[in-house]
């Protein structure tokens, strides 16, 4: 049996099409979703999603800008605040703005809390679309 997968974002579906494996970044951990889930409503982290679309076939990454996933009846539905496929991210770009973001959140200790915040918030948004570029691999 298949899971229908969608990843919807304000602009665009990013995803829609059959799978037989999901992983999940939500804020408490990772989760796998095959078919014949129990019904779950969980919010999702600024991470790499993953969805292999048939056995032997690889891996698709999605870098999720946050968001949450409904499963219910093998349909996976995921609402975010923005998606890119991984094979979409220019690879080379993907890394400057990665360290671009992990020097500014080095430089922010003893900055604003909301300074803090917009620091991480960027760093976890550059290492979603490094990641899912294959730029590095996904902790």
């Amino acid at each position: 049996m298949t899971l229908t997968v969608r990843v919807i974002s304000p602009d665009k579906t990013v995803w829609d099409a059959s799978a037989e494996e999901v992983i999940l970044p939500s804020t408490t951990g990772q989760l796998g979703i095959l078919s014949g889930h129990a019904p779950l409503l969980t919010a999702l982290d600024t991470a790499v999603m993953r969805v292999r679309p048939e056995k032997g076939q690889s891996w698709v990454a999605i870098a999720l800008m946050g968001g949450f996933a409904e499963v219910e009846s093998d349909e996976v539905t995921i609402l975010v605040n923005g998606a890119e496929r991984g094979d979409k991210i220019d690879m080379e770009a993907a890394r400057a703005a990665y360290n671009e973001a992990q020097t500014k959140l080095n430089q922010v200790q003893g900055a604003s809390r909301q300074e803090q915040i917009q620091a991480t918030q960027a760093f976890k948004r550059a290492r979603a679309r490094f990641q899912a570029a294959g730029g590095m691999v996904t902790v």
